[in-house]
């Protein structure tokens, strides 16, 4: 078996492949497009980085490749969807770097207030300027977290042991959950008000995007500090120029840009910005990390089809695996669904396997329930494997039960998902062998394909909302692909749910919802 190295990777990493009597390593750092193309058809693994891009057309010339393996967590340059298609599994790397991303945004935020870089700068160009730089204490600051996932946690740590007041805005985490870990909840805007500094750890989501803008920004204390060591693009860079520029914020400081490398933009003219290439994971005990994860689970899938770290597969034997896939699948749909559906922390989350599913192993079909439950929150931060434990961390009560028979298909998934606003309830089937069906959303029935731009519209049973629909749609130039309608009895209600060839835009989505007799409007990707 061969194994392709395409960006740079620990020696760590190369020589776990090295040592493997049937396993034939190569390193090929910086090749273009085109030439990874013209030879990925001789590999059976490939290990990348951030910067090789495996798009649809290298998969699909990649004939005998059976593994991907990102050593890293970010797997934003991989076709998931085309792997998935093609039977590659996709995995990665979450556990490597998380305390090195953690001490770099500690590190930014000491900088940031002691004006480390300035000093620096200004020393080097044979300056002494004492009085201009003075700075301020962390001590007794209140550090004001968004996410409290793994990154977080170590952070508000780090933060504890400097003395500072924490506390935490996570509307995927229960209060009770955070309070066990000895913080703080509160909510964004009071999160806003009473932080001297805020530090991102989230990833970046459709809810995520210019969260911290102009409108965020004016609802911060003057003088707080902003601290962005987790994605670009959370943070609205002109936004925060001018804040800093106009001396509402005392600081900011980024790791990471909407575009990398960001080139000469404005905020990089301000004294109170300070920044870094991306750093948060460049450290040497990082890169060691994650290179030997990375080879570690790459070799066990290849020699006895162990999967571990997976994105797209659950991690179990290689047997079971081509048995149990078709119910991953639709499990994680299920789950999907219900991360799009849930509003509010999640508490508790219930699954039932009836018919013929029920008479194998479930827990991992339940790892990719809950894979894609937490997806919509965490996106690449969450995998087959670590998803229970994420779960248990947050505080999410997980129930799993099994029965033999079922009374309409031959094999059934319910899930039912219980948050602090309420609960919702979703059941799927698989029509022939490997094709998921949605069948249940609440109290109606309905057979919907799950997959693709969608959306979910609950309205009243009345002629004509289906055209009025079609026809905005249609002025806006999106196509429908399919589309299924479900009533609920007795109820005067109707849910459709139809898939859009495209992405709907904010404004399509604000007109549908204005249609007489449409009662909500929702998208879903699956």
């Amino acid at each position: 078996m061969k194994v392709l190295i395409s960006d740079p990777l620990s020696e760590v990493g190369v020589k776990i492949f090295e040592e493997e009597p049937d396993i034939k390593v190569d390193v090929n750092t910086g090749l273009a497009p085109e030439e990874l193309k013209g030879i990925i058809g001789r590999y059976d693994g490939l290990v990348i980085r951030s910067a090789t891009k495996v798009t649809s057309e290298i998969i699909g010339a990649a004939e005998k490749l059976k593994v991907i393996g990102r050593a890293g967590i970010g797997v934003d340059n991989v076709d998931i969807p085309a792997a998935t298609r093609k039977g590659i599994v996709v995995m990665n790397t979450p556990h490597g770097n998380t305390i090195t991303t953690a001490e770099h945004t500690i590190a930014m935020m000491m900088a940031l207030s002691r004006n480390i870089p300035q000093a620096t700068a200004s020393m080097k160009e044979g300056r002494w300027e004492k009085k201009k730089l003075q700075g301020r204490e962390l001590y007794s600051k209140t550090l004001g977290l968004v996410g409290a996932g793994n990154i977080g946690r170590i952070v508000a740590d780090r933060a504890r042991g400097l003395k500072m007041k924490v506390i935490v805005y996570d509307p995927y985490i229960t209060p009770d959950t955070i309070r066990e870990l000895e913080l703080e909840p509160v909510s964004f805007e009071d999160l806003l008000q009473r932080a001297d500094y805020i530090t991102i750890h989230t990833p970046k989501t459709e809810e995520t995007t210019n969260m911290i803008n102009r409108e965020t920004i004016a609802r911060m204390k003057k003088g707080a500090m902003v601290i962005n060591c987790a994605r670009g693009g959370i943070v609205n860079e002109d936004d925060l120029y001018e804040a800093l520029a106009s001396g509402h914020l005392g600081g900011a400081a980024l790791d990471v840009f909407m575009t990398e490398p960001p080139g000469k933009i404005k905020l990089l003219e301000l004294p109170r910005f300070i920044c870094t290439p991306h750093l948060g994971a460049s450290t040497k005990e990082a890169q060691d990390n994650v290179a030997r994860d990375v080879a570690e689970q790459i070799v066990a899938f290849l020699k006895d089809g162990t999967v571990s770290n997976a994105i797209n597969v659950p991690s179990i034997s290689g047997e079971l695996m081509r048995l149990l896939r078709p119910f991953a699948l639709l499990g994680e749909k299920l789950g999907l669904l219900q991360g799009q559906l849930a509003v509010g922390g999640l508490k508790e989350v219930e699954v039932r396997y009836a018919g013929r599913v029920a008479e194998h192993d479930v827990s991992p079909l339940t790892a990719a329930v809950l894979k894609g439950l937490l997806t919509p929150a965490l996106k690449e931060g969450v995998n087959f494997v670590n998803a229970p434990h994420i779960a248990s961390d947050r505080g999410i009560k997980v129930l799993e039960s099994r029965t033999e028979t079922s009374r309409d298909f031959g094999s059934l998934i319910f899930l039912r998902v219980t948050s602090t606003e309420g609960e919702n309830i979703v059941s799927g089937t698989l029509f022939g062998k490997t094709l998921p069906r949605i069948v249940r959303i609440n109290d109606f029935y309905l057979e919907a394909v799950p997959e693709g731009h969608n959306l979910l519209l609950f309205c009243e049973d009345v002629p004509g909302v289906i055209g009025r629909i079609g026809t905005l749609l249609g002025d806006h130039g999106l196509n429908i692909g399919r589309m299924q309608v479900g009533r609920e009895d007795g109820k005067g209600r109707t849910v459709i749910f139809l898939n859009t060839g495209a992405p709907v835009g904010d404004e399509v989505l604000k007109g549908l919802g204005s249609l007489e007799n449409v009662l909500s409007v929702k998208r879903v990707e699956l």
